[in-house]
């Protein structure tokens, strides 16, 4: 199995147990950056996966796509997770660079806060709904 095979199958069983394997993974001083955080270490790195797992109900990534190219990597994922028994599904992508030994220097996650998350949840997401209204430009459902 590849690096990126490797790490992405890490991802798809990721459980709280799991985490102690992250340096298999990750170097030493990896960044990861998402729409709430931005930390450098494999230590903050796993402080991030430890908070999902204590605020999240049955946690899971479902990788989707995968491509790689030298020491770059990107796949697209769908997060699963439940809150209160609330099911929920957040859909992104994460673009990684690798070290010459194939762990992650770099780890940058891209998806829509607002709409993969805010706007699903009972009060946030009438205001959320309420802004995306007021800042759309007006519709012109002609075609020609």
């Amino acid at each position: 199995m590849g690096t990126l095979e490797h790490l992405l199958a890490w991802y798809a069983s990721i459980d709280r147990e799991s985490l102690v394997r992250i340096d298999e993974f990750y170097a030493p001083e990896a960044r990861f950056k998402d729409p709430f955080n931005d930390v450098q270490g494999i230590g903050a790195i796993r402080n991030i996966f430890e908070h999902m797992f204590d605020t999240t109900e049955a946690p899971r990534f479902v990788i989707l796509e995968r491509m790689q190219r030298d020491s770059q990597a990107f796949a697209t994922w769908r997060f699963e997770f439940a809150l209160k028994g609330k099911p929920y599904a957040v859909q992104g992508a994460t673009h990684f660079r690798l070290d010459a030994d194939g762990r992650v220097i770099e780890h940058r996650d891209y998806w829509d806060a607002a709409e993969e998350l805010w706007q699903k949840l009972p009060l946030l997401g009438r205001l959320v709904a309420w802004l995306r209204a007021r800042f759309a430009p007006p519709t012109n459902n002609r075609l020609f």
